[in-house]
Parts: structure tokens; sequence; C-alpha cells
């Protein structure tokens, strides 16, 4: 084997201190690109703690949230039974003054019935009144009183025109 040559050693001198470099370039960047996936790596574990603290916040707003829209319909429920019970007695009411208010029209519309009727009883009564009976000033007392609150001039009126059809019979 013959020996290198100068010229040949420093070529491969020139190649290994190339090699050298270029191996002390490439760990450079390894450990650049090391740091760098490291950095990423905490950026991503530092994002991922913050997204699981924000969802973890939505989440409690959202059950929050939840429980006041539960209380909300159950006072809601309640007012709306308590309205429903208030709209029952009101058209329990209604029902009681429709009613009444049916009966009063019946008695207005029989008014001049009964005040005729009345008429006929206060005569009646004149009528079969016995002298020097102590009967007499209370019935007559009675009747007029009887006349004086159920008769209206209007209803003399008519009165009047009821006797004159009718005649009076006792």
């Amino acid at each position: 084997m013959s020996l290198p040559s100068p010229v040949q050693i420093k070529e491969a001198n020139a190649h290994l201190f190339a090699v050298h470099r270029r191996v002390a370039e490439l760990e450079q960047r390894l450990e650049d690109t090391e740091k760098t996936a490291r950095e990423q790596a905490e950026s991503l574990i530092r994002k991922d703690e913050q997204l699981q603290a924000a969802v973890r916040e939505i989440a409690k707003g959202k059950d929050r949230e939840i429980v006041d829209l539960q209380e909300k319909l159950l006072r809601s429920e309640e007012l709306i039974q308590r309205l429903q019970n208030v709209i029952k007695e009101k058209d329990d009411l209604i029902s009681q003054l429709k009613h009444r208010s049916q009966l009063l029209n019946k008695i207005c519309k029989s008014r001049p019935l009964l005040d005729n009727l009345l008429s006929y009883m206060a005569e009646a009564e004149r009528l079969n009144a016995l002298p020097g009976s102590q009967d007499t000033n209370c019935r007559s007392h009675r009747v007029s009183n009887n006349r004086d609150f159920s008769l209206s001039d209007d209803d003399f009126e008519e009165q009047d025109l009821d006797e004159t059809m009718f005649g009076t019979t006792v």
C-alpha cells in the first residue's frame, strides 16, 4: 500500500472537516428542531389546557343557565296555575252574574204583572175590610206601602189600561 500524497491528505482533511462541519450543522438543526418541537408541544399543551378550561367554563355556564331556566319554568308554571285558578273563579263569577242578570230580566219583564197583582190585592183588601175591625188599619197601611213602593207613574198608566181592558173582579 502506498502512502497517500500530501494533496490527498489535504483533500481528505478538508473532506473530514466539511463532514464535521456538516454534522455540526445537522446537530444544530436537530437541536433547533427539537427545541421548536418542544416549544410547539408546550404551546399545544398550554392551548389544550386553555381550551379545556374554556370548555369547563362554558359547561358551568350552560349548567347555571339550565338551572336558571328550570327555575323560571317552574315559576312560570306556578303563575300559569294561579292565573288558571283566577280565570276559573272569574268564569264562575261570570256564570253567577249571568244567571242573576237573567233572573233580573225575568223579574223586570214580570214587574207590570206583579204591580197589577199587588193593586188587585190592595183593592180586594179594601173591599174585604170589615168596618170596626182592628186589622183594617194594618191592612190598609200595608197595601198603601206596597202601592207606593212597587208602582211608578208609568205603571199606574199601564194599570189603568189593564183595569179598563180586563175589569176589576174580587
